[in-house]
Parts: structure tokens; sequence; C-alpha cells
């Protein structure tokens, strides 16, 4: 078991790499060069809807990045609109400008495509829903650890 779970965790952050990698190339296939990947990502979550900073990373859509960087880089690449909370000037809401929604409908129509090529390569709906579901309870349980306290399991030499 122990052996399966270490290459699942491998292959986790090989499919994020390897994910960030062709969001990148589209991004340079579409002349898109002051977005990074995981910018893009950002975007693309957002879509239509207004968030604070707050909540796009209380819902993970920052990738292991610094939310607060990559929100500036991308208002001043016009490709999100900040504005000051009406109710809290301490929050600030972000949408999506023109420009960002541009870049979402881009990854809109790659990701629509790959949905599409799946079934070629083996893949079909209830694999993929399978593999979610296992990735779903991983998440559970590495939520579940990071809240519990384990004794160390090395030993005193």
């Amino acid at each position: 078991m122990k052996a399966s779970y270490l290459e699942t965790i491998a292959l986790i952050e090989r499919l994020h790499r390897q994910c960030m990698d062709v969001v990148k190339n589209e991004l340079d296939r579409q002349g898109v060069r002051d977005l990074n990947a995981v910018q893009a990502m950002i975007l693309f979550n957002l879509g239509e809807a207004e968030l604070t900073v707050g909540e796009l990373t209380q819902r993970g859509y920052y990738l292991g990045s610094n939310v607060s960087y990559n929100v500036k880089k991308m208002v001043e690449h016009g490709y999100l609109k900040q504005e000051r909370s009406p109710h809290d000037k301490r929050a600030t809401h972000l949408r999506c400008s023109d420009k960002g929604l541009e870049v979402c409908r881009q990854l809109d129509a790659l990701f629509e495509a790959h949905a599409g090529d799946l079934g070629s390569n083996g893949l079909d709906d209830k694999n993929i829903s399978a593999a979610n579901d296992a990735l779903h309870r991983l998440e559970g349980f590495w939520a579940a650890a990071r809240l519990s306290v384990r004794p160390s399991y090395t030993s005193a030499a």
C-alpha cells in the first residue's frame, strides 16, 4: 500500500505540472505573454463570478501560489478588475475584465476539446468519475491528517 500511496503522490505532482505546461502552451499559441499558467487558471476558476481575495484563497483557486502577487499582476495587465467593497473598506472584490474573460473562453475551449479527446485514450466519464472519487477521498484524508496530531513513528536511537 505504501508504494501505491507514494506513486499517487508523485503522480499528482506530475499531473499538476503537466497541466500547467499545457495551459502555458495554449497561452503561448494565443499570443498571451503577460500571463502565467497559474494566473490563467485563477481567471478560469473565477470566470463570471465576483470574489474577494480571501474567497479565492479559500476555494483553492490559487493553486499553491502567492494570491496577492498574482492578483496585482493580473490587475496591472488588465485581466482583473479590483474594486473596494462598499460595505467593508478592507475587502476588495475581484472580477474578470473583458480581457480576462477572453482567456477564460480560450481555456474553456481547450478543456472542451480535451474532454472530447479523452475517449481515444481509453478514458470515459465512468473512469474519470472513479478517479475523481478516489482523489476526493484522498483530499479528505489529508485534510483530516493535517488537523490531527500524530505521534512520531521514528524510533529513538
